[in-house]
């Protein structure tokens, strides 16, 4: 999903075509202003923003080989989505997300108060 860029989201019409250009999607790409991500957790917006990230990451890299890409079928996308489901086992962001937190309590404890 994308939405264009309309200078600092304040206006209320814009707040409305921000979540009918968002949809029922978990990801967006908000045209020269950076990348926005919704989930029902905290834990899975951040591995939505996170896997977002390394997406776009890896989509510059390799069109700065300059050769032209090649899509990944439908039927092999489907695969690896059921493969990461069981890798996971569904947890989504829940897998990671203690670990991070121990990590930033031990990083600076200040965060909760």
């Amino acid at each position: 999903m994308y939405h264009d860029y309309e200078g600092v989201a304040l206006n209320p019409e814009e707040k409305v075509r921000l979540v009918a250009d968002l949809g029922e999607a978990h990801f967006m790409i908000l045209r020269n202003h950076g990348l926005l991500t919704c989930a029902d957790t905290v834990a899975n917006a951040f591995l939505y923003m996170y896997l977002l990230q390394k997406a776009c990451e890896i989509q510059i890299k390799a069109q700065s080989g300059g050769g032209e890409l090649t899509p990944i079928p439908a039927q092999i996308l489907a695969g690896i989505q059921a493969a990461s489901k069981q890798v996971t086992r569904g947890a989504n962001g829940d897998i990671a997300w203690p670990a991070l937190l121990r990590k930033l309590r031990r990083t600076d404890p200040s965060f909760e108060t």
